[in-house]
Formats: C-alpha cells, structure tokens, sequence
C-alpha cells in the first residue's frame, strides 16, 4: 500500500516536470523559428532594397504620372517580390505585408511632399498588383522627405536619390 501511494505521489510530482520541459521545448522552438524568419526577413528585405534601386521608375514632374519606359523594370521588382514570396513561405512566414515607400527631396512644401510621395508609392503598387501579386500581401506608405539618402540634398545628384521608393516585407 505504502509503494503505492509512494508510486502516486511521484508520478504527481513528474507531470509538472514534463509539462514544464515541454514547455521550454516548444519556447525553445519558437525562438529557433523566430531567429530563422528573421534572418529570412533580412536577406528578403536586402534583396529588394537592392532591386527598387536598380529598377527604379521615373514619374512626372509633381505628378504620381510613370514617366514612359517603366515595364520592364516593374517586370523585374515583380519577379523580386515572387521570389520573396517563395522564401517567405518556404520558412514559414505565415503573416507578412511588403511595404512600398515612396519619398521624395526637400524641394516645396512638406505636406504636399508626403501626399506625393504616398501617391506615387500607390502607383507602384497598382503595378505590381496588376501584375500579379495580391493586393492583400502589399500596402503603400508615403514618407515625403522625412528620410533622407543623401543630406543635405542641395545639388540636383542628390535630390534625385532622394526622390525614389523602396520595396520592404514587414513580418
């Protein structure tokens, strides 16, 4: 009778132990997954970065107008985006928003400066939507000249880097 309840007791006492261990396994789990998707999250993110500066499209001055010449480029940022998709997926990346980001120079009245820039991000993504990827996976923000590549930007070199977009995943 006395192994019995001897055999109870540590039985209740194990359950908690395992429960717990089982627990620190699966946070264990968690963190590893968290780690890898952050790291699939940077090298996405560089990935793009780098091919919205090589397939940058021109618009019209003060417009959100695409200047004549841009398919080809879109083309490429859209196979970009495919791609990242992939990776995404392929590292378990369940929820994920690519984010297009408009800017402009420090030329003219920041207000309508940011209202341009959101505009012509909105162009952009229309594009890559109509080419494919779902409007639900891509948003549009328009940043003005709040974040400048080149300051100051007072030569027309550096206003033109300034005036871009730029193509993010945000997990």
């Amino acid at each position: 009778m006395k192994l019995k309840a001897l055999c109870i007791a540590v039985s209740l006492l194990a359950v908690p132990g395992v429960a717990g261990a089982q627990g620190a396994l699966d946070q264990f789990k968690k963190a590893a997954g968290d780690a890898g998707k952050a790291t699939v999250e940077k090298r996405v993110n560089t990935k793009l970065l780098d091919e919205a500066r090589k397939n940058q499209c021109s618009f019209k001055t003060g417009t959100a107008e695409l200047a004549p010449g841009c398919g080809d480029r879109l083309k490429k940022l859209t196979a970009a985006l495919v791609d990242a998709k992939k990776q995404l997926d392929g590292a378990g990346a369940k929820s994920y928003t690519f984010e297009v980001a408009g800017h402009t120079d420090s030329t003219g009245d920041a207000a309508k400066n940011k209202k341009l820039s959101e505009d012509r991000a909105e162009t952009i993504v229309k594009e890559l939507v109509a080419r494919g990827i779902p409007r639900g996976e891509i948003k549009a923000v328009g940043y003005g000249s709040e974040k400048l590549l080149v300051k100051p930007d007072n030569t027309e070199a550096k206003k033109a880097k300034n005036r871009r977009y730029e193509v993010q995943v945000r997990l």
